[in-house]
């Protein structure tokens, strides 16, 4: 009984000793809770044994109880946030201009570039210019977006964006052109929705060249109107580079665009 009694106060040490953390604790297996008595008879071990096992049942309790998780203590696979505040996303930057909002891709550099009427905001990438977004702000007599038709039909009145053919000669380029064309737009999907009372149109289209240039551009298009304005937002990346990251950060930014 000796025995067994200073096993039981070297488990009740450990773990009530304030060192001990939550970890430590629930690390510790079941066979090493049990301490066992010297031989006595049945009746008596079998007593002995169950209040020591709930004597520590108690004791462990009380010990998850009092261990605190401290707020550096990060789940398994995350990073510790050893000063408690939330991280911050930093792929993107948050952009308020006259009347409208977006988040800009961070490691994306303003352009003093002009390409359409009412241009008012251009970033490009610094490693790829083709990687870019401008918002347009021009006057309308239309009083939504909605009135412009469905999307399809206001992708007709702004093709602008697209660019355009500048070559009209006669030509069989390769590539599944038709005769006398070198460039090309898919329109891969329109949607609506409504956004602060607001309905805006969305939509996403692949260009191509007959030079093949980076295999195409993905072009995100998000367009609405308030107060007799039109405000678009175009966001585009190469085909190549779409799929090796860019496609993210054309996403984020058309998709952010709003009236502010």
């Amino acid at each position: 009984m000796a025995a067994s009694t200073q096993c039981f106060l070297h488990q009740y040490t450990a773990l009530s000793s304030p060192a001990r953390t939550q970890r430590s604790v629930t690390s510790l297996k079941p066979n090493h809770l049990v301490c066992r008595a010297q031989k006595q008879d049945d009746a008596n071990n079998n007593s002995v044994a169950v209040s020591r096992r709930l004597a520590l049942t108690v004791l462990i309790g009380a010990a998850a109880i009092g261990s605190k998780v401290s707020p550096a203590d990060a789940a398994y696979g995350e990073a510790a946030n050893v000063f408690g505040k939330p991280k911050q996303n930093t792929d993107f930057q948050k952009y308020n201009g006259d009347g409208f909002k977006l988040e800009v891709p961070a490691k994306w550099n303003p352009s003093k570039e002009i390409e359409y009427p009412g241009q008012v905001l251009r970033y490009e990438d610094n490693f790829d210019t083709t990687s870019n977004l401008i918002v347009t702000v021009t006057p309308t007599d239309k009083k939504s977006i909605t009135d412009y038709g469905s999307p399809e039909e206001f992708l007709s009145q702004v093709d602008y964006l697209l660019g355009k053919q500048a070559y009209f000669g006669k030509t069989d380029s390769e590539g599944g052109f038709e005769s006398g064309a070198v460039a090309t737009a898919n329109l891969l999907e329109s949607s609506t929705a409504e956004v602060g009372g607001k309905p805006y149109y969305y939509l996403s289209v692949l260009t191509r060249t007959a030079d093949g240039d980076e295999g195409g551009k993905h072009q995100l298009i998000t367009a609405t109107v308030n107060g007799g304005k039109l405000y678009i937002c175009k966001a585009q990346a190469g085909d190549k580079r779409w799929f090796k990251g860019a496609k993210k950060f054309v996403e984020n930014a058309a998709t952010s665009f709003s009236i502010a």
